[in-house]
């Protein structure tokens, strides 16, 4: 798989919430990396955020990868994220992932600021995870 396929699929399932198709796309002993929920395997990371969200709209900016040839690739993207709530949380953010020898994500780092979400976050009660 290709990392701008990698990356599309992975933007589509996180739109539409497809626990399934997101799962699909991480090794087995992957680990996620999030601002506001901390660090977790994705089999409990995407049903919290997945349960924390009642809509989102996911704007691909770039995708970038190292130039070495190294199994990382970068994504920015536009998150128009609605919380469950109702509350509109979006951001930009840029993940980072390093990929294992199969071409699935091995640990994923979401890089953004949580400044513009982190009050309609926490007023909803969403699950937050200390690392």
């Amino acid at each position: 798989m290709t990392p701008s396929i990698l990356v599309e699929r992975y933007l589509a399932a996180l739109e539409s919430g497809d626990l399934q198709a997101v799962l699909a796309l991480f090794s087995p002993s992957a680990s996620v990396h999030s601002p506001l929920y901390g660090t977790l395997p994705p089999a409990e990371f995407y049903p919290a955020l997945f349960a924390d969200t009642r809509s989102s709209r996911l704007t691909l900016r770039s995708v970038m990868q190292d130039a070495g040839g190294a199994p990382v690739i970068s994504f920015w993207f536009r998150f128009d994220w609605v919380l469950a709530d109702g509350s509109p949380a979006p951001f930009t953010v840029v993940d980072v992932a390093e990929l294992a020898p199969d071409g699935r994500i091995e640990s994923l780092h979401i890089v953004y600021d949580t400044a513009a979400v982190r009050e309609a976050f926490d007023a909803q009660g969403a699950r937050v995870v200390e690392d």
